[in-house]
């Protein structure tokens, strides 16, 4: 009888074309969804027949209650070995394994880029006015000699820094556990948190979304900004309070903003972000690439056939 795999939310129908799903072991019937359910009961009626579902990062949450409505399901992959959106605990009481696969940083790293260029020369608002048949509607600014503010200075912070030093930019970064050593190996220096929301040209954040930095970013500390200042956000919508930003993103409290991360994805077609002139927003893609979806995807085919295997490799566990 053949295995039952659903590939989800596979939004530029590019998931069968990426990887050999050939490989994979004995009879196994492959479909593939390209749109994004939000509500649990009509995902878990899609899902219900599957045994392996392949994920695409957290566009599906897997919270407990969607496992227990999936008595069917033996293993997920997600792309990525880490995942926020699936209840690990609950994959294991239900009796599912979960794998992950590698990636690649540089994607979003470079997206970064791609975002704080476009939102300080206003690209897309260029874009639109020379296409309209206009020649120059606005002026940009120079990075050279502006201050680059780091929410968290791990593995994508310290690329970004580096990136920001060539651009003869000052850097400046704060976490809750980063210390000096730390911010001057990476070309940075390390202030409070208060300092780097006043001092900061551009403030990215580099955190991973976890109960202690799930609203980490308020009004108090986006009321601290320049009104010439930009918030560039590539990590996960819910570090910053969504209804603060938008305050001051309507008020010009703030230049503007360059999202690739909201607190609902995909972004309602109504969302008031959506209607606002000084922000550059991207559906979260920051790690849509030819190369990393490759690496997902072959991955996930691995996974896959090596659980088929019985022999499962990659396999994610809730903390302890």
């Amino acid at each position: 009888m053949a295995t039952k795999l659903a590939i989800l939310d596979d939004y530029q129908r590019v998931a069968l074309e990426m990887a050999d799903w050939t490989n994979l072991p004995g009879e196994v019937d492959i479909t593939v969804f390209d749109d994004n359910l939000a509500d649990l009961d009509a995902v878990a009626a899609r899902l219900a027949p599957f045994e392996v579902l392949a994920a695409m990062r957290e566009r599906t949450p897997f919270p407990r209650d969607l496992f227990a409505k999936l008595p069917n399901l033996k293993l997920l992959v997600t792309t990525g070995m880490r995942n926020g959106a699936i209840d690990l605990r609950a994959a294991a009481d239900h009796g599912v394994t979960v794998c992950g696969t590698g990636g690649q940083s540089a994607a979003t790293v470079e997206m970064i880029w791609a975002l704080i260029q476009a939102v300080v020369r206003n690209l897309p608002q260029e874009d639109r006015a020379t296409r309209a048949g206009h020649w120059q509607t606005s002026v940009g600014k120079t990075l050279a000699g502006r201050t680059l503010g780091l929410v968290g200075l791990g593995r994508l912070g310290a690329h970004t820094a580096a990136i920001a030093n060539l651009f003869d930019m000052r850097v400046i970064a704060w976490s809750e556990n980063l210390t000096a050593d730390r911010a001057r190996e990476c070309g940075a220096e390390l202030v409070s948190k208060a300092e780097l929301f006043k001092q900061s040209d551009i403030v990215s954040i580099h955190l991973i979304l976890s109960k202690r930095s799930r609203g980490l970013i308020g009004a108090a500390d986006l009321a601290l900004m320049k009104p010439d200042a930009y918030l560039v956000n590539t990590a996960r919508g819910p570090i910053v309070d969504e209804a603060a930003l938008l305050e001051v993103l309507r008020e010009g409290r703030i230049a503007g903003a360059a999202l690739d991360v909201y607190d609902v994805e995909p972004l309602p077609r109504d969302h008031p972000l959506l209607a606002l002139e000084n922000t550059v927003l991207s559906p979260h893609m920051a790690y849509v690439t030819q190369e990393n979806l490759r690496q997902f995807h072959a991955e996930t085919v691995e996974d896959i056939a090596a659980w088929l295997n019985g022999q499962p490799i990659r396999i994610l566990e809730a903390p302890k």
